[in-house]
């Protein structure tokens, strides 16, 4: 079903209710996710993005619905990853003589996933393509996610295109933001910002300040997936320059993985700890919880404490991801510490404690590492560790 958002200006996407999984099985997707695309109808007609491939027969009759697709002018490809380019070769294939519009990077990367000789037009920041009554204007966006990123802005409609900049992976029956909760759409926005943006908020912050300077007037933020932003737009823009300074709460996030329950209890004391402090905390058991729910509730956090058992000389493997996911996404801001349980060898704590450093997340008080299962002694200890991280989370800028 098609949604006109502006005269002349639809929605034509595809709402993917059923995804749980994204980038392959790196993401999850409790909420489902859209693939949104524009279809701009003036004295040219232009397509902003595509859909993912398997939703291309929907994608292509939402199209049909406002115009036949042989009549697209010109096809704006803002990124290349599949989720948003994958029904090119079937739009394509229906309008042959139509521009497909690229960055630069645009160049190299739609032709290495689709090996395709089409129309190719590179644009800078600051082109423009006369449409008739409005214009398209495009503003580079490398890495913001990957390096051939672009927005598009329509002038006259004012209605911003930025890709996957101010996202969520958010199914909903509703294409506004004002129609949705409130609450879930930015525990989405979150996440997604967590999980995918966070490595790059020092050029989000260049990113805004640019096209701020562009004095563009924004009447909508219409990304790539999710809801379009219409009711305050700058809400999300403002947002995004508060979560690209990384600055956390004062609060903190336990993770750990057990074996015979020692871990575990190591975990709660050290909560029991932070919480005497006044501090408000959150504990996870890896071996059940979602990961990517667990990043965005670390990167809200000013304080993360890790914990394992030692397992064959190292981590258990629920936990040996998560020291990986924080290098990438080079969290700022933040203090950690380490426990856990040992038989015989007991190197986990100063294993985590090692990974947090190359992390950049300094350690705030010595780890604590229990033989067999914890003593009241070891629980005491892991109490006052909790205390430590509490006292420097609270008494922290």
């Amino acid at each position: 079903m098609t949604v006109e958002l502006k005269k002349g200006v639809y929605w034509v996407g595809a709402v993917d209710w059923g995804i749980r999984k994204f980038h392959g099985h790196e993401l999850s997707t409790h909420r489902g996710t859209t693939y949104n695309s524009y279809l701009i109808v003036d004295e040219k007609i232009a397509l902003v993005d595509s859909v993912w491939a398997p939703f291309e027969k929907e994608f292509l009759e939402n199209i049909s619905e406002i115009v036949d697709p042989a009549k697209i002018d010109i096809v704006v490809a803002n990124h290349s990853e599949p989720d948003h380019s994958g029904a090119l070769p079937a739009v394509i294939a229906k309008c042959p003589r139509a521009t497909v519009v690229v960055s630069k990077n645009g160049a190299e990367s739609i032709p290495g996933h689709y090996h395709q000789k089409w129309n190719f037009s590179v644009v800078r920041t600051g082109d423009s393509i006369d449409l008739g009554k409005n214009k398209l204007v495009f503003v580079e966006a490398p890495m913001l996610h990957w390096p051939d990123s672009m927005f598009t802005y329509l002038t006259g409609e004012n209605i911003l295109m930025p890709n996957d900049a101010f996202g969520q992976h958010y199914a909903t029956a509703f294409r506004f933001n004002e129609q949705v909760n409130e609450a879930e759409l930015y525990e989405e926005a979150q996440k997604y910002y967590a999980n995918i943006l966070t490595p790059f908020s020092a050029r989000v912050i260049k990113k805004i300040d640019e096209v701020l300077a562009l004095k563009l007037p924004v009447d909508m933020i219409a990304p790539s997936h999710g809801v379009i932003w219409r009711k305050d737009p700058l809400q999300i823009v403002r947002k995004y320059q508060e979560w690209a300074a990384q600055q956390p709460e004062k609060r903190a996030v336990i993770l750990y993985d057990t074996m015979w329950n020692g871990t575990r209890r190591m975990a709660e004391a050290i909560g029991h700890g932070i919480a005497e402090k006044g501090v408000d905390y959150k504990l996870y058991h890896m071996a059940v919880a979602d990961r990517n729910d667990v990043i965005a509730q670390i990167f809200r956090a000013k304080g993360i404490v890790v914990g394992s058992p030692t397992l064959n000389n190292g981590l258990l493997p629920t936990i040996t991801p998560i020291p990986e996911v924080l290098k990438g996404l080079k969290f700022k801001n933040k203090i950690g510490a380490a426990f856990g349980s040992y038989g015989w060898s007991g190197e986990s704590v100063r294993i985590i404690e090692d990974h947090l450093k190359v992390c950049g997340i300094p350690v705030v008080s010595e780890g604590v590492g229990a033989k067999w299962q914890p003593t009241e002694s070891d629980l005491s200890k892991c109490r006052a560790l909790g205390a430590a991280v509490g006292a420097a989370i609270s008494d922290g800028n």
